[in-house]
């Protein structure tokens, strides 16, 4: 027997069949034997919409008042799971943050979380009960509903698997897991088995909406071992019930990872902003931003020279280069960007098993 916490996204709870979707892959988990604890966003679209009804009653509104609205799309959901879950036969009830509670800063629209009552969950497991969480949301120390920004399902879904000491996080969403590069620009991408907290953190901030930053701090943090799911494989196929290796990507610490890869994957930014001082020889423009990632750079040397060659031979003229420990960062006119990724993630190796 396990202990699970699984977070379900606003595209895989974005109607009612795909709420009963999500409660196959709950009651599969329920069926095995395992403690489950379940956190859930908001249905796809509605908090943006309930974001713009506030904004209409007024522009200038009250933050906690603009928490109180906006927190009602989880708590639709997770009532609505709930519901479903105990047709299906399985023990469970909704909670909001409050409830458990789930305590946070002050900061309303921006809140972090402070501390969770993990032995209030516990006792729910003890009582053969699915707890179904309404992602998102805590309550301040003024006593009233505070949100803990946008993706802060993801951060209350780990945090929780953090206080009950869970097996591990399972974060579901619309992709299969972390992949080496956007499989859009480039068809040969794969989807990793396991990936390295700095690793997912570093793709995190460069713009990968698999996970939200603040998510993979906190596991990285608290060693919480989440996967990556996707929500629409079927729920009853083959090895989606194995405990250790499920579908999917693994986040963990780097000695899980028995054979590091020099480079993990290659990520891009479009939106980066070129300027040029005065009596520079230089244009300002749009350009964009290539990195290379991977924790098998500080054992290996030659990894930057490798891309800046790569990219000279198909003539792609490189504007300026940082380094980290575990990240090169370079960047390039905008128009080069597909070509640059698709190049460097061939010359990494990157698209074979």
């Amino acid at each position: 027997m396990a202990r699970i916490v699984m977070k379900f996204g606003g595209t895989s709870v974005a109607d009612i069949v795909r709420i009963r979707n999500v409660a196959r892959h709950v009651k599969r988990e329920v069926d095995a034997g395992h403690e489950v604890a379940v956190v859930v966003s908001a249905m796809a679209g509605k908090t943006n919409e309930l974001v713009q009804w506030t904004r209409e009653a007024s522009p200038m509104h009250d933050a906690r008042e603009y928490d109180a609205v906006v927190a009602s799309g989880e708590q639709v959901t997770a009532g609505l799971l709930a519901i479903a879950l105990q047709n299906m036969g399985v023990h469970a009830r909704s909670w909001q943050g409050w409830q458990i509670p789930i305590k946070t800063d002050n900061a309303h629209g921006a809140a972090r979380i402070l501390d969770i009552d993990g032995a209030f969950l516990t006792k729910r497991f003890g009582e053969g009960q699915v707890a179904v969480v309404a992602g998102f949301q805590g309550i301040g120390p003024d006593n009233r509903i505070a949100t803990l920004g946008r993706g802060g399902s993801d951060t209350s879904a780990v945090a929780i698997a953090a206080a009950v000491k869970a097996d591990r996080c399972d974060i579901y969403t619309d992709v299969d897991g972390v992949y080496t590069t956007d499989p859009r620009i480039e068809p040969k991408a794969r989807r990793l088995a396991k990936i390295s907290f700095e690793e997912m953190l570093e793709m995190a901030s460069l713009g990968a909406k698999v996970l939200q930053v603040r998510s993979v701090e906190l596991a990285m943090v608290h060693r919480v071992r989440t996967f990556v799911r996707s929500s629409f494989d079927d729920p009853d196929a083959p090895g989606m019930g194995d405990l250790l290796n499920p579908p999917g990507t693994l986040i963990c610490d780097e000695e899980e990872i028995v054979e590091q890869q020099v480079v993990t994957g290659i990520a891009y930014a479009k939106d980066e902003a070129q300027i040029s001082l005065r009596r520079v020889g230089d244009r300002p423009g749009v350009a964009a931003g290539i990195f290379v990632i991977g924790i098998g750079m500080r054992s290996h040397a030659g990894v930057a020279a490798t891309a800046f060659k790569a990219l000279a031979d198909k003539s792609i003229n490189i504007r300026a280069i940082t380094t980290s420990e575990i990240k090169i960062s370079i960047l390039i006119d905008g128009p080069y960007t597909e070509l640059a990724v698709r190049t460097l993630h061939s010359i990494y190796g990157l698209d074979k098993q």
